[in-house]
């Protein structure tokens, strides 16, 4: 439902919205450890407000234009689009819905049809970004963080203070990524984040072999500088691979694919959550310390990737990122240079079916086409 030029922000207050929630749960829980012997009872029971109040917003809540389009209903899907715009000026961008839908609804096959060529950056995106998101290193900075507390002086509620500290930093944080991200673009706040994770972890992962562990102990100067180095870390995780881990793989896939492609990515998503957290115990017991040295490695290989393969998805309309990746240096040696199939009869020649079409790349040249069999 988000324009285009608002996109980035308005989907980050999703991720806002999560760690909002969080840091609440926290500080319910904080309270609530203090009620003896039945504190605990209460955290549970309060979690039903918002279920509440999630049931009773759901009642209100309404379709989505393209939802409405989809399933054949055109003129109320054109009233709620003038309703969410605010303006009657939308038949350019009710049009582009209609067509998209018309397209998308050709689709029979959306998972076997993600595997063409059309859509293999779109593919890459969903699969590597998500797998990147976790191996940021966030669980082990969450790990430590703890640890890291009770050295400088937290105590038994050193589990408690951590959540707390590191929740507030990650809900102020974000902040920077929804007034940013649609003003700056996506590809710089990886990029910047990414150097900052990097420094990050290198200096805990540093100062934690040199300070702490086996027979030596952290003194508080180090113990607070650490803790302040973690929160810079987590900063730089909310406004970057935080929520554009979510956002950059909702706005690359046209309507035919979007729903295989989002399914991919929550499910590489959850998949490698699974991993790291059955492989991150005995990491931690062989690495010690150098599990931040191996995280701060992934970031520098994931940080490449986006310089190298991540065009800028600011402000695009969805229906227009076929584009984008046609004027990618890499990708458009790979996509076809147009749309191949169509039963104009215009065309000087034809190939014999849209799937063998669309396994193909052309170039322009001249007033015809020079075909290239890949």
């Amino acid at each position: 439902m988000a324009p285009a030029k608002l996109r980035g922000g308005l989907n980050i207050m999703f991720q806002f919205a999560i760690n909002i929630g969080i840091l609440a749960a926290n500080l319910i829980n904080y309270g609530t450890a203090k009620i003896k012997p039945w504190g605990w009872r209460l955290s549970l029971g309060l979690a039903a407000v918002p279920a509440a109040l999630m049931f009773v917003g759901g009642l209100f809540l309404p379709e989505t234009s393209n939802s409405l389009i989809e399933r054949g209903h055109l003129e109320k899907g054109r009233a709620l689009l003038v309703k969410v715009r605010g303006t009657t000026n939308v038949d350019a961008e009710f049009e582009d819905m209609v067509d998209a839908s018309k397209k998308a609804n050709e689709v029979k096959h959306p998972f076997r049809n993600i595997l063409k060529k059309r859509n293999r950056p779109q593919l890459v995106m969903a699969t590597f970004i998500p797998f990147f998101q976790q191996l940021t290193g966030i669980n082990a900075i969450m790990f430590y963080a703890p640890v890291l507390f009770k050295t400088i002086g937290f105590g038994g509620d050193a589990s408690l203070y951590s959540a707390v500290i590191t929740g507030a930093v990650n809900a102020l944080a974000i902040f920077v990524s929804i007034f940013a991200v649609d003003r700056l673009g996506r590809r710089i706040l990886f990029l910047q984040a990414g150097v900052q994770m990097f420094i990050s972890q290198m200096v805990i992962g540093i100062i934690l072999g040199e300070k702490f562990g086996g027979s030596k102990q952290m003194s508080k100067d180090f113990g607070v500088f650490v803790v302040i180095v973690i929160c810079i870390y987590v900063a730089g995780f909310a406004w970057s691979w935080g929520p554009l881990g979510w956002l950059v793989p909702s706005e690359i896939f046209p309507l035919e694919t979007r729903s295989a492609g989002q399914s991919i990515t929550v499910s590489v998503n959850l998949f490698f959550t699974f991993v790291i957290a059955q492989s991150f115990l005995a990491m931690l017991c062989h690495f010690k310390y150098g599990i931040f040295l191996f995280f701060a490695g992934w970031v520098v290989v994931m940080s490449i990737f986006v310089y190298l393969f991540l065009p800028e998805t600011k402000s695009v309309p969805i229906e227009e990122m076929i584009n984008v990746w046609r004027k990618h240096w890499f990708w458009k040696q790979i996509i076809p240079a147009i749309d191949l199939y169509n039963g104009d009869e215009k065309l000087d020649w034809h190939f014999q079916s849209k799937d063998y079409a669309e396994n193909q790349t052309v170039q322009l040249s001249g007033s015809g086409f020079n075909k290239e069999h890949m």
